[in-house]
């Protein structure tokens, strides 16, 4: 198999382990980029295109199953493999239910992760396409071309309010967390950026008017929903 066009973000906070899985894998192909901690892994995930993400489940700053979940909000497709010195029951079903896709117990062998991911790899390769189109009620949504077309009506975005939007449509009928959304499209979440994204809430409701099955609706203290 191919290896060199896929990317793998590493995460591990023992800085030996993660420069040996990091040196073995670019030695076998990989394009790998290894962060220390959850926060680091988060803002490489914003910024980049990854086709696997391999995660310590204890990291400082924020740990393995936070930064898991929070990926899983941008992204429901990307493969997730979580390592852990951990061996509960419990560690483990909670690892599946925040979207893992395989588990290894520490100490492993480096072959042992390595056909893992390259059995995952061959299972996802070709399913990891960007969704381009979204359909709400009667509008449809081209993310490519920045419109939101109704009948014989084409709305052009610009690119926040095109960026939100494909957020709340990949995570339509669920709460989209308004920290997930200001780190995603505004990097930082402070005060100015999270007003911003406000006014950015009332346009998206005002294109939406002419369909009332489409809603966007505040969830008090946690974020957004876009309703269909």
């Amino acid at each position: 198999m191919e290896t060199k066009e896929h990317k793998i973000l590493l995460a591990e906070d023992d800085e030996n382990l993660g420069m040996l899985l990091s040196e073995y894998l670019q030695a076998k192909g990989y394009n790998a980029t290894l962060t220390a901690n959850g926060e680091e892994a988060y803002n490489a995930f914003v910024a980049g295109k990854y086709d696997i993400c391999i995660f310590d489940v204890m990291m400082p700053k924020k740990d393995g199953f936070t930064l898991a979940k929070e990926i899983r909000m941008l992204n429901t497709e990307v493969p997730i493999v979580f390592l852990t010195a951990k061996t509960m029951k419990d560690d483990v079903l909670q690892g599946f239910k925040v979207g893992a896709d395989d588990y290894l117990t520490k100490p492993f062998s480096m072959e042992e992760l390595l056909l893992r991911v390259e059995a995952i790899l061959r299972r996802t390769s070709g399913n990891s396409q960007v969704q381009e189109t979204y359909v709400l009620g009667k509008y449809k949504f081209d993310t490519q071309k920045q419109q939101l077309m109704i009948g014989e009506e084409t709305i052009k975005l610009t690119t926040k309010e095109s960026e939100l939007l494909k957020l709340l449509c990949a995570n339509a009928n669920k709460v989209l967390e308004r920290n997930i959304a200001l780190k995603t499209i505004w990097v930082d979440d402070n005060y100015f950026n999270a007003r911003s994204m406000d006014v950015y809430i009332t346009k998206l409701r005002k294109h939406l008017k002419d369909d009332p099955s489409v809603e966007i609706i505040n969830v008090h203290g946690k974020g957004y929903k876009l309703v269909m």
